[in-house]
């Protein structure tokens, strides 16, 4: 429940009350004393929902659009009139006023100074915890990301056509954006030049880097639901807290693995990361973008309704197109993610049947490993190291020839695009590791 308080002149009082009568409403009236016009607070408690409806009222009668006005939560109302207007309006969409939306967007976003040390602290933590393969050190960089404010800004600032609302959001998440892939990318050389990583360290086998490298469509899912989160979270006026936490999720970590892809000369790795990041931060904008206008918050003013109409049809279309453009990406990733998972099933499927054959009974499979040619797609398989136990004291069969026999193997299946073969003949190499069994 709301408490709102506006300061009205002695000619608008009579007009006011009226209004405030026939929406069955409470209100208690003080003179002002202090200015130089006869004025009057006003004072009434309001539902949330019925916040922005009865403002909206009050100034088709007249009142100003810039009166001085004081919107604060109420704990308790004990009113039998307040009662029974709570459950006249109780049918509505339960979202906060259009004037609360705009003072909590900007609140979300905090002064530039606090932006860029919690963006550049965020990205410093996550990016040191993807190298050391630590979950929660990089969740722990996601809870002092400060990403959700100018996401979310951006987004309030075009459905009521608050231009530097709009402005600041849009410049502040491309600041977040580049100082996010400067400080990981400095603190990557820095952290390899200085021995602080061990220089034979493999990027390409740290998982928490891994996951960022092949980036599939699933990954629209996670940003859309941190965007579509995020709005609803604001408009119903609860703490957005957590969702800010799920935000950073969808973009701190992968700025950090920008940066190291640079750190370590690997563009193919700063590309497949900024890919994700591009279409992550597009989709939380155009999600909380859309739930915004279905929670129906346009600007006050009928010409500015018309501006504000256009002003976000024009940018949902172009959030749109860029993200199905960069969504191409991630469906060739989808794509390779799952003929590579055809491929190693196959190859798993047909070193089972050599090893089931009776010649081969006393060897036992330990695990198969495909490695390939890139670990970025879309990829090829390069070797096929099959591991295998076998008795003390005997000599094992070779089966290396008969698995670099199957199909599978050979690539002629699970490789092939609509068009053709990725290439010509691939066929990958087979090792075979034999270890003894006691």
């Amino acid at each position: 429940m709301r408490l709102v308080e506006i300061l009205i002149s002695k000619q608008q009082r009579e007009t006011v009350e009226e209004t405030l009568e026939n929406e069955g409403l409470d209100f208690t009236l003080v003179e002002e004393q202090s200015r130089d016009e006869p004025s009057v607070v006003i004072t009434f408690p309001l539902p949330a929902p019925a916040v922005e409806p009865v403002l909206d009222e009050l100034r088709d009668t007249g009142l100003d659009e810039d009166s001085y006005t004081v919107i604060v939560e109420a704990e308790t109302v004990v009113s039998e009139r307040y009662d029974e207007l709570e459950q006249r309006y109780a049918q509505n969409t339960a979202r906060i006023s259009r004037e609360e939306l705009q003072a909590e967007a900007k609140d979300l976003t905090p002064t530039f100074s606090t932006y860029l040390v919690m963006t550049i602290m965020s990205v410093l933590v996550a990016t040191a915890g993807l190298l050391l393969d630590s979950p929660a050190v990089v969740v722990g960089s996601m809870v002092i990301a400060p990403l959700i404010g100018p996401a979310l800004g951006a987004s309030v600032g075009t459905v009521i056509n608050d231009r530097a609302l709009f402005r600041r959001g849009i410049k502040l998440q491309v600041l977040g954006l580049g100082v996010g892939v400067v400080t990981a990318a400095g603190f990557a050389v820095a952290a390899r030049t200085t021995g602080l990583v061990s220089p034979m360290i493999d990027i390409f086998e740290i998982s928490e880097i891994q996951g960022r490298l092949t980036p599939d469509i699933l990954s629209l899912v996670i940003a859309a639901g941190a965007g579509v989160a995020g709005a609803w979270t604001l408009t119903a006026g609860t703490s957005a807290a957590l969702v800010g936490v799920m935000i950073a999720a969808a973009l701190v970590p992968p700025l950090g693995v920008v940066g190291i892809g640079l750190a370590w000369g690997l563009p193919e790795v700063a590309l497949a990361a900024g890919v994700l990041v591009l279409v992550n931060i597009l989709t939380i904008n155009i999600t909380s973008l859309a739930v915004l206008w279905y929670k129906g918050y346009r600007p006050d003013n009928w010409f500015q309704q018309d501006e504000a109409r256009v002003a976000t049809k024009k940018r949902a279309v172009a959030l749109a197109v860029t993200i199905v453009v960069l969504s191409g990406f991630l469906g060739a990733v989808t794509y390779d993610t799952y003929r590579t998972g055809v491929y190693e099933e196959n190859v798993n499927e047909d070193v089972a049947a050599v090893l089931d054959s009776p010649e081969y009974a006393e060897l036992t499979l330990i695990d198969i490993t495909v490695e390939y040619t890139d670990p970025v797609p879309l990829r090829q398989p390069e070797r096929v190291v099959v591991r295998v136990g076998y008795p003390v004291g005997t000599e094992p069969p070779r089966i290396s020839d008969e698995i670099r026999s199957r199909g599978s193997v050979r690539a002629e299946s699970a490789f092939h695009l609509p068009t053709g073969p990725l290439v010509d003949s691939h066929r990958a190499e087979v090792v075979v590791y034999y270890v003894q069994r006691g």
